[in-house]
């Protein structure tokens, strides 16, 4: 049985966020919107995603134009770094429903 159980584990993929601590929290106050780093989650996926973004931002590509567009809008680039992890674990998420699916497929 696979450790990461897909669906029935991750209903949504802000579930998988939150699982990989990829999803930041809210740390607002008053008119000040902010966001702050997630320390709970499984790290070790938390490190597998930071290791990932670091390399996308110094290769180039659609991680570093990603990481780039944030840090023009005005994030700061631990802001930027945590918003590709984000985003990188949107598409983690996405290849894991796609072969969950394949493999339902193939046992039908």
């Amino acid at each position: 049985m696979s450790v990461l159980r897909g669906e029935a584990h991750f209903p949504t993929e802000h579930h998988f966020a939150s699982y990989t601590g990829s999803a930041p929290l809210d740390a607002s106050s008053g008119n000040n919107l902010r966001h702050r780093l997630n320390t709970g989650g499984n790290r070790a996926l938390n490190s597998v995603l930071h290791i990932i973004a670091v390399c996308q931002i110094c290769d180039g590509g659609r991680g570093q134009d990603y990481y780039l567009r944030k840090i023009a809008e005005g994030k700061t680039p631990t802001e930027a770094r945590r918003a590709l992890k984000r985003r990188l674990s949107k598409v983690v998420y996405r290849i894991m429903k796609r072969d969950q699916r394949n493999h339902l497929a193939r046992t039908a």
